[in-house]
């Protein structure tokens, strides 16, 4: 087993979502060694650190333009630091909407590859042949147009859901998966993807929020849909970028 490179993870948007991209992260890291055709063991997993630190609601700052402690950026530079001191070569994002800031963060920490969700997960759909996408995310994500852009970079369209839609898949983040109440994500978040299903055909639902995905893990509401998540993309990136040789980026 060659050595492999020390990465990071920004997480704490929120905690139960930052966890959760732990275990995508060491699921991700045990196939890239059955891929090379070696042994998965303890010792050969890439030294990684998880930062789960308090931030700001990044819907909320994005909906005010004024300064003030109620801003992410401070608190994920801050983080990002300690995940540089660690000596991180690459670091993911386990939030979405967090990436609006996702220029200021690279541009203060150019020694560090931050990885890009959206940009990733577009990559990852157009290498599948998606024929149509949709994207369920927070109001915030919607805002910046970040899956849209990152989308159309890579030449495909993005359908998104009416307002009313928005609002349920914001209450199923907030009042169901931030609140502990499970059942209600499920419901807030299935009842959405198959209006998304029903109204714009076979497309590839982007999972655009990492909560999202915890509230649709098992439901049988949305059995038989496309549905990818993009936490488990960036994972897949990010374990390439722990065991890729040791040279720059």
């Amino acid at each position: 087993m060659a050595s492999t490179n020390v990465v990071g993870i920004l997480g704490g948007m929120g905690p139960a979502a930052g966890a959760d991209f732990v275990r995508l992260f060491v699921q991700a890291c045990a196939q890239q060694m059955r891929s090379r055709g070696e042994p998965v063991r303890d010792q050969a997993f890439p030294e990684h650190w998880l930062a789960q630190v308090p931030v700001p609601d990044r819907t909320d700052a994005l909906a005010s333009a004024e300064q003030g402690a109620h801003q992410p950026l401070e608190p994920m530079l801050q983080a990002l630091g300690r995940l540089a001191a660690l000596g991180s070569r690459a670091v993911a994002i386990a939030c979405n909407t967090a990436h609006a800031w996702h220029a200021n963060l690279q541009e203060r920490f150019p020694q560090v590859e931050l990885l890009h969700m959206a940009r990733e997960t577009a990559r990852h759909v157009a290498e599948q042949g998606a024929a149509g996408v949709a994207l369920m995310a927070t109001e915030g994500t919607y805002r910046v147009r970040l899956y849209e852009q990152a989308l159309a970079d890579a030449g495909l369209g993005c359908h998104v859901p009416l307002p009313e839609e928005r609002r349920t898949i914001m209450r199923g983040i907030f009042d169901g998966v931030k609140a502990g109440n499970m059942p209600l994500a499920e419901q807030c978040f299935s009842e959405v993807a198959l209006k998304l299903a029903e109204r714009h055909g076979p497309v590839t639902i982007i999972m655009g929020c990492t909560e999202v995905p915890l509230g649709l893990q098992g439901s049988a509401a949305v059995a038989g849909l496309d549905l990818v998540d993009p936490a488990q993309v960036l994972a897949a990136a990010l374990a390439r970028r722990a065991y890729a040789s040791h040279q720059p980026h």
